[in-house]
């Protein structure tokens, strides 16, 4: 008796799983696309199979086929970061995309922590029942180039829209040979290349899988801000040390990945004795030969201890990031991973918290959305917008605090380094402190306040080390007087670099009151080594700068 009430228990459990498979199948036809799993993949005629990775294989990621009628098939990556999908009823091209940490409809925004998202893309299939598609930045770096020659501000936007499109072979060709002129020496050092060949990073081969993580291991892969939209565009590379290597322009030439000096980037982040992390924006950033003499004082400051093993200075810092949206936009999360006790982190933001003007003619509404923060007012009390915390500088700063002393890292804030204006709004000397908002005509600014008295309250409240950056910088600035300062700041003469040439920002005609050329942003390093070495609460990390 109890057998037969088994085995009718079992039938009925098996008759109500065919009819749930029957009914899963049917939906996914009706919305266009199906999940297919392994059990399907056995009697599939052909499959498309791929290694899905960032820095590191992405498990349980959700990848997305669309195919060239817009119909779309789903899976998901398994332990090793592989997926595989059916290709019986779809044809090409594939535009691929992978989704970790969050949800693909999310991969266009900033206002929120972003989800790891990679594009792909595959123009044919052969004869072969096993065909490669792997998703990796350096895919998503082709994807985006050809997105952009589609008239994409970005490969997510291409993606969003669900249909593949006209599109040209020589966009993709292009684009491939582009990044193995980049790559070109790091492919023949891990043997990628045959002679006179082009390494595809879409459809390597799975015997070469070992050496590409290696690589992408010395990778950071992220996609841009988008000033007019707000939403993520064009994808950006940099190696292990941060050096910029693909992603000023949303399309052209890579600067050299020298996977030497990765190595040896990667190899003194993880055993360096003391190790300082730089939070920050333009003005501390790292920055592209293209652009030399341009530099961040991060930058500066990281050259300076070059050739000590003992220290590590890591400049994760961004060009256009505010304390909100480097963390939302992953910028902090190529960082935080390696972040350990004992370590100390320099928070250096203020600059671009500022872009609270929603009345700004071209990207007002949209860096409110994304980069604004609100100082705290005159009573050192956090202002935010009703239900929105994340919106305040005060909070936004605190939450850094609270991640690295959650890995019993030291934080230290520091206040923004000087812009180049007087008390009349001019770019002239002599220069007065300028991080704060207010409301004039025509402006429309939610709360107003005082950027660098708010780091100033958050240290103390949270007693936290204070650098006051912004002050000595203003110091040396007046000490440089009128024209000196363009000595510092970044006013480059073409003859030194013509990329300065044609009213170029930083050209002599468009003086760049913000940013630092080499002399600036060592002296800025100076300065701030200086201000550690007086600091009281600091005395661990001064004999190691010295």
């Amino acid at each position: 008796m109890e057998n037969k009430n088994f085995n009718q228990k079992f039938n009925k459990q098996l008759n109500g799983l065919f009819f749930l498979k029957a009914f899963l199948l049917m939906t996914c036809v009706w919305i266009n696309a199906c999940h297919y799993f392994p059990s399907q993949h056995q009697s599939a005629q052909k499959m498309l199979q791929g290694f899905v990775v960032e820095n590191y294989p992405l498990v349980n990621a959700s990848i997305k086929l669309i195919d060239a009628d817009g119909k779309m098939l789903i899976a998901t990556t398994d332990a090793k970061g592989q997926y595989y999908l059916p290709l019986d009823n779809v044809k090409p091209p594939f535009l691929l995309s992978a989704t970790a940490s969050g949800n693909e409809k999310d991969c266009v925004r900033n206002d929120i922590l972003r989800p790891v998202c990679l594009a792909s893309f595959v123009e044919n299939v052969s004869a072969q029942k096993i065909q490669i598609a792997n998703i990796n930045p350096l895919t998503d770096r082709l994807v985006s180039d050809v997105a952009v020659a589609k008239g994409f501000i970005g490969p997510q936007q291409w993606l969003n829209s669900g249909k593949i499109g006209e599109y040209q072979h020589q966009w993709f060709e292009q684009a491939l040979a582009n990044q193995n002129r980049g790559f070109a020496d790091a492919f023949m050092t891990l043997n990628l290349l045959q002679q006179n060949s082009q390494f595809n990073p879409v459809t390597y081969k799975p015997e070469q899988h070992k050496k590409l993580l290696s690589l992408f291991s010395l990778l950071h892969h992220n996609r841009n801000y988008d000033n007019n939209t707000g939403e993520t565009g064009h994808t950006t590379l940099s190696d292990a040390g941060f050096r910029p290597l693909v992603g000023l322009f949303a399309t052209g030439a890579y600067e050299k990945f020298d996977l030497q000096l990765a190595s040896i980037s990667a190899n003194k982040i993880n055993h360096a004795r003391r190790r300082i992390f730089i939070v920050g924006d333009s003005t501390s950033a790292m920055y592209e030969q293209l652009r030399f003499p341009r530099q961040g004082w991060g930058q500066a400051l990281a050259e300076i201890y070059a050739s000590r093993d003992d220290v590590a200075i890591v400049v994760g810092s961004r060009a256009g990031r505010s304390s909100r949206d480097f963390y939302n936009g992953r910028w902090f999360a190529q960082m935080e991973s390696f972040i350990r006790p004992g370590d100390f982190v320099l928070i250096a933001h203020g600059h671009n918290d500022q872009n609270c003007d929603a009345a700004k003619p071209v990207r007002g509404l949209a860096d409110v959305r994304n980069l604004c923060t609100y100082p705290a007012n005159d009573k050192g009390e956090a202002q935010f917008p009703v239900g929105k915390p994340e919106l305040s500088f005060q909070k936004s700063l605190a939450n850094y605090i609270e991640i690295v002393r959650g890995k019993s890292a030291f934080p230290i804030l520091v206040t923004p380094s000087t812009r180049i204006k007087n008390s009349e709004g001019l770019q002239q000397a002599p220069v007065v402190h300028s991080h704060f908002t207010r409301q004039k005509s025509g402006s429309e600014f939610l709360f107003i306040g005082d950027y660098s008295a708010t780091i100033k309250n958050t240290a103390l409240k949270n007693h936290v080390p204070l650098i006051d950056l912004e002050l000595a910088s203003i110091d040396f600035a007046n000490q440089a007087g009128e024209p000196g300062w363009k000595n510092y700041w970044l006013v480059i003469d073409p003859a030194i670099n013509p990329f300065y040439a044609n009213n170029m920002a930083g050209s002599q005609q468009v003086p760049d009151g913000t940013h630092f050329q080499a002399a600036g942003a060592q002296a800025m390093a100076k300065i701030l080594i200086e201000l550690i070495n007086k600091h009281p609460q600091l005395k661990d990390i001064q004999s190691y700068l010295n």
